[in-house]
């Protein structure tokens, strides 16, 4: 048995510790021995030694197939990478001069956005002349936080950055 490695995992001659925590095919606990006797019982198994726990003292080994053990830690990533939420955020801007039934609707769309499980940026842009009036439009951001009351929690509060101010929503637990 040569030592080949693929990704970062070192199998067989290429651990270089002196001694390591050995685990057996069935998941048993074999102790702490020196490398050698370690890989002589891998090769009398007729399978690898694979060290899955480089960090601990002592490291530890694993007796195990080191195509099947490659095989079954893609296969985990895999499902673990099935089962994740990936949170998007999406943005409605408003105009410090909106219309109530506008404000109604780009609310209604920050509904679905909320409910699908996404977070939603809430952005008032000024231009011009409606720079001189920033801090008394605070109060739409208020309300259509208001609005959404019963689906969402403001997550950060209003806040402005340069030329607009925003604010973060997200779904109510």
């Amino acid at each position: 048995m040569e030592g080949k490695t693929i990704s970062d995992l070192l199998i067989n001659e290429q651990i270089r510790d002196k001694e390591v925590r050995v685990i057996g095919e069935d998941g048993e606990q074999l102790g702490v021995m020196s490398i050698k006797e370690a890989i002589d019982l891998a090769e009398e198994a007729g399978v690898d030694l694979i060290k899955i726990a480089p960090t601990a003292k002592p490291p530890v080994c694993k007796i195990a197939d080191y195509g099947k053990y490659k095989y079954e830690q893609m296969r985990r990533e895999k499902e673990a990478k099935k089962k994740q939420k990936v949170i998007e955020i999406k943005e409605i801007r408003l105009s410090p001069n909106i219309d109530t039934n506008d404000l109604n609707t780009k609310a209604n769309a920050a509904r679905k956005f909320l409910t699908k499980g996404d977070k939603v940026k809430v952005s008032l842009r000024f231009r011009g002349r409606e720079m001189a009036h920033m801090n008394s439009s605070k109060h739409i951001l208020d309300d259509f936080a208001e609005l959404l009351a019963d689906v969402a929690v403001i997550d950060k509060a209003p806040k402005v950055e340069g030329r607009s101010m925003t604010m973060f929503l997200t779904e109510k637990r």
